[in-house]
């Protein structure tokens, strides 16, 4: 049922009675509107102190005197947005009783229809712009009208044009004539006041590089109102509509290093409220307060990260693109972020930082975490299994089919063998020997922070994860076992010093130090003999490859004791598979992830020493035995020519076979039989298999 207009009336005087009795409840802020009050670049520090960049957000503020404002200038924006400006109250109760009317017809607040006075209010003084409901209505009324006793029709208006917002970051008129038209405000003419006040009503739609027919529809809207209020005649209306819409190419925004660490900065300080009781106040605390952001951003390990990806990937925007998080493990201070291709380029998707805001699949990276619950409920490494290439395990609901990549038997083997050749169908099993639910726990603990589903299927990375987490929850086995959460920011100060926020240490054991270092040393053996062989940096490194199914996401995670770094390569639009011919080759994470990580980690870490992990207690090496014969060495992960010499020297002959590979690059060893450590008879032939 539609309102009575009685009962508009009576909505409309309510709101009335309830500006004139709430005008002695709501004080009116000072007036002031030197650029200091009204806008302070923030400063984001890196570790060393450096100015990585000044933030201030949207806002760039020039404010100006009314006399420093070219006449045709006041004469458009009053003309368009309050042509009752100077002889009517600060508070229009026509445009009142408009809104009021939509709003009950509605159910909602659905109009504005606001005085400049109104407007001002709005946009400077309310504790939530964004509110607009009736009761935001009545305290800004409210405001308003306290606006007018307090200042003069002028300065209000001084007030309005050095604030308002005129699109592509410019706030006031002197900054929008600046960056419209390389001008100040007072030498602005007649048809490009009419841009400026046109753009005030929807700066975005209105946009002038962006949508140039309606900016000149709405520049032609504006002199035609000037016409009609007699401010100017039909002829300068039309000589002025003639003139071309701006003389300045579009402004380009800021480079700087670190774009991605950066925009995760300012998303923690928006995001917390000791800057701000409200969204809106923690926006002003970092694009207008001043705030001095001191960081742990590295900018050489940053400068490495950048460059790593840059020379492994492909360029072209057709091609896969990769995220990389590092970190020092011993604190979890975040030294390097890479959130992709590029955070300035004009690709819509390109600030969506893949290293914490983009959550993918990981793959085999899953794995350690099962074999961390493994060691934890006390099976040893020595524990053997069989591998075959496929096997069907009974679960909830039906059947759970695993295969390997490689579609070969691999034989019995152990867990470290397991791990280094990154078998499947032996880690499913152990999978159902732990219990889901206690390898999510084990995640958690470790540092992930994504919500995992306890699924059987959890073991090859079916749960989708950020680089960030995972740098973390590996860096906490590097850490012999103590996690240390990321964290970015070191330190926030107010314009006068005060310290507003400071990071404090939270280290917590979330294993034992021989779970950690039991770890450390199968993760070793990934890098020295595994699918990880091509991130080999000169030094011991704990890593490992991780690679989807269906081939769309491409992992590898290292660690070191100082430095813990993942690497992701994907399509970020789509899980697109990354094999010919739409890449050069079928990306594993034994392929470009790990290549990045090796260039990478080898620059970072080339001025620190070696160090290496506290070795693994003697009970959790794996068990190797044999019978009569001679030992068969261990060729996997060697590459096939030196795989060869082995075998020689260790009294074989070699009958070699070769295989697409979804973990190793081509040219190294994937499988053999017999499996090594069992026995043979010398002279007798060993089967390998070669990746391609």
């Amino acid at each position: 049922m539609v309102p009575s207009p009685m009962r508009w009336v009576a909505v409309a005087a309510a709101l009335v009675a309830g500006t004139a009795l709430a005008s002695c409840s709501y004080q009116l802020p000072a007036l002031e509107d030197t650029a200091a009050t009204q806008a302070q670049s923030s400063v984001i520090l890196a570790s060393d102190g450096s100015v990585v960049t000044t933030v201030h957000g949207p806002v760039d503020r020039q404010p100006v005197t009314l006399a420093q404002m070219a006449p045709s200038l006041r004469q458009a924006v009053v003309a368009i947005e309050d042509q009752r400006f100077w002889t009517e109250p600060a508070i229009d109760l026509r445009a009142i009783l408009r809104a009021v009317v939509a709003d009950v017809r509605s159910g909602g607040a659905a109009q504005g229809g606001s005085t400049i006075a109104e407007q001002y209010v709005k946009n400077e003084l309310a504790s939530d712009p964004g509110k607009r409901d009736l009761a935001a209505k009545v305290r800004e009324a409210t405001l308003a009208y306290q606006l007018e006793r307090h200042a003069s029709r002028s300065h209000v208006l001084e007030l309005y044009l050095n604030s308002v917002y005129f699109g592509n970051g410019a706030y006031g008129v002197q900054a929008a004539a600046i960056t419209y038209f390389g001008k100040p405000a007072s030498a602005l003419d007649l048809a490009q006041s009419a841009l400026l006040a046109g753009v005030i009503h929807a700066p975005t739609d209105t946009d002038p590089y962006q949508h140039p027919q309606a900016a000149l529809s709405r520049r032609a809207e504006v002199l035609h109102r000037m016409v009609a209020l007699a401010e100017i005649s039909p002829s300068q209306a039309g000589a002025a509509g003639a003139e071309p819409l701006v003389s300045r190419p579009q402004p380009q925004a800021p480079s700087y290093p670190g774009a991605y660490f950066v925009a995760d900065v300012e998303r923690f300080v928006l995001g917390d409220p000791r800057f701000g009781s409200t969204p809106a106040a923690r926006r002003r605390a970092l694009f207008e307060g001043g705030l001095r952001i001191s960081t742990t951003l590295d900018l050489a390990r940053q400068a490495e990260a950048d460059a790593a990806v840059r020379h492994v990937l492909p360029q072209s925007a057709d091609q896969p693109d990769g995220a990389l998080a590092s970190l020092d493990p011993r604190t979890g201070a975040v030294v390097a972020l890479v959130g992709g291709r590029g955070f300035f380029s004009a690709d819509p998707t390109a600030q969506l930082d893949l290293a914490t805001q983009s959550n993918r699949q990981s793959g085999s990276t899953f794995k350690p975490f099962v074999l961390a619950t493994a060691l934890e409920q006390g099976i040893p490494l020595s524990r053997t299994f069989d591998g075959p290439s496929s096997i069907n395990i009974p679960v909830a609901g039906g059947t759970w089919h695993v295969r390997n990549y490689e579609g070969e038997p691999v034989g019995r083997m152990d867990l470290v063998r397991a791990t280094v050749v990154s078998d499947n169908t032996v880690y499913a099993q152990l999978m159902m020997q732990v219990g889901p639910e206690n390898v999510v726990s084990m995640a958690d603990r470790l540092g992930i922070t994504t919500p995992l589903d306890a699924y059987p299927s959890a073991v090859l990375g079916t749960n989708s994860v950020n680089p960030l987490e995972m740098a973390s929850a590996y860096g906490t086995l590097a850490n012999d076992g103590i996690a240390n959460p990321p964290y970015l920011v070191t330190q926030v100060t107010g314009p006068d010093g005060s310290v507003l926020y400071a990071h404090r240490s939270q280290p917590r054991r979330a294993v034992t130090p021989a779970v950690a270092r039991t770890m450390d040393g199968v993760l070793q053996q990934v890098v020295d003999r595994g699918t990880g062989v091509l991130a080999r940096i000169g030094r011991p490194v704990a890593g490992k490859t991780g690679t989807t199914d269906n081939w769309s996401d491409a992992w590898f995670i290292g660690a070191t004791p100082q430095l813990v770094s993942a690497v992701w390569v994907g399509y970020p639009q789509a899980e697109r598979p990354m094999v010919p011919p739409a890449t050069p080759f079928s990306v594993t994470g034994g392929t470009w992830p790990a290549q990045i990580w090796q260039q990478y980690s080898a620059e970072a870490l080339a001025d620190q020493p070696v160090i290496d992990f506290p070795p693994p207690p003697p009970a959790a090496g794996s068990a190797i035995a044999g019978p009569q014969g001679l030992p068969v060495p261990d060729l996997v992960g060697l590459p096939y020519d030196q795989a060869l010499q082995t075998l020689e020297r260790a009294g074989f002959a070699a009958s070699t076979q070769s295989v697409p590979s979804a973990e190793y690059p081509p040219g190294y060893v994937i499988a053999q039989q017999p499996a090594a450590g069992t026995s043979a008879p010398g002279g007798s032939t060993v089967t390998v298999t070669e990746s391609q």
